[in-house]
């Protein structure tokens, strides 16, 4: 029997799980305690071990791939991938500049390829299912990274990933401030996905709607969450944040809030996981 067009499921997930032991606490007490109900796994951060344990605890909590290439540390050693990483294996931490690298510089590819590779086989060793495929600051809609990942998707075992795209007309009606910062944002997106989205429903890779929290970057807080379930759209939507209990905590407080509990309940809001599209 088809789904009815007019019921509102949403995947409440956390990006940067594994990052520290105060993400892996969030993440778990925002999914006991709370709505998330999945969360994106760094594999190459210093609290990975805590969190796949943590996960195998917690069987519910759908967990993906937070692929990373930018603000972070690389899986393979830093002899292997020297275009990509320093000595320390780490990223750079500037976006655009890391941006037009991987764009224009074509002899960096097959060192891209090799990480992404790795960092996936470093998921499929914890034995966690995987539920999606994202990345961090959304790297994984780069065309370079994209492309890699569409034309290596059966290999890799992709089914579910993060299409990026966040309505701007109702964002509007959401949050103040930052016009200039979120319309750039929500058109820059908006052309990554328009690109992508073809090529994912050739390949059967399932994905929502729309995704919320992009536009708010790391402000999603209780306010922000019960404006955006008051006016949720019918069909399947991401809400993405970053809970802990140290600097993000406004983040954990949304998502554990009774008042926010209280308001799926009573408008029948679907909490899904991308397994479950």
């Amino acid at each position: 029997m088809a789904r009815p067009d007019s019921v509102r499921r949403l995947i409440v997930n956390a990006d940067d799980f594994g990052r520290s032991p105060s993400i892996n606490a969030a993440v778990i007490r925002a999914h006991r305690e709370g709505i998330l109900t999945s969360a994106s796994l760094m594999v190459n951060e210093p609290a990975l071990a805590a969190a796949v344990e943590l996960a195998k605890q917690n069987p519910k909590l759908g967990v993906g791939l937070h692929l990373t290439l930018l603000c972070g540390h690389s899986a393979l050693p830093s002899e292997k991938i020297p275009g990509l990483v320093n000595a320390q294996r780490e990223f750079s931490d500037g976006p655009a500049g890391v941006g037009f690298r991987y764009f224009f510089h074509s002899g960096l590819r097959e060192q891209l390829r090799a990480e992404i590779h790795e960092q996936f086989a470093r998921f499929r060793a914890t034995g966690l299912p995987l539920d999606h495929v994202n990345g961090h600051l959304h790297l994984h809609l780069h065309p370079t990274v994209f492309r890699i990942l569409m034309a290596d998707a059966e290999q890799l075992g992709i089914r579910h990933l993060r299409l990026t795209r966040e309505p701007f007309w109702l964002d509007a009606h959401l949050a103040a401030g930052r016009r200039l910062y979120r319309s750039v944002h929500a058109a820059f997106f908006f052309v990554l996905a328009w690109f992508a989205q073809s090529r994912l429903r050739r390949q059967g890779i399932r994905h929502t709607q729309r995704v919320f929290g992009l536009l708010e970057n790391d402000r999603v807080d209780e306010a922000y969450v019960l404006k955006l379930l008051n006016v949720l759209p019918p069909g399947d939507s991401e809400l993405y944040s970053h809970p802990s209990l140290d600097k993000f905590k406004h983040e954990f407080d949304a998502l554990v809030s009774p008042r926010v509990k209280a308001f799926v309940e009573k408008t029948g809001i679907q909490l899904i996981r991308y397994q479950d599209l």
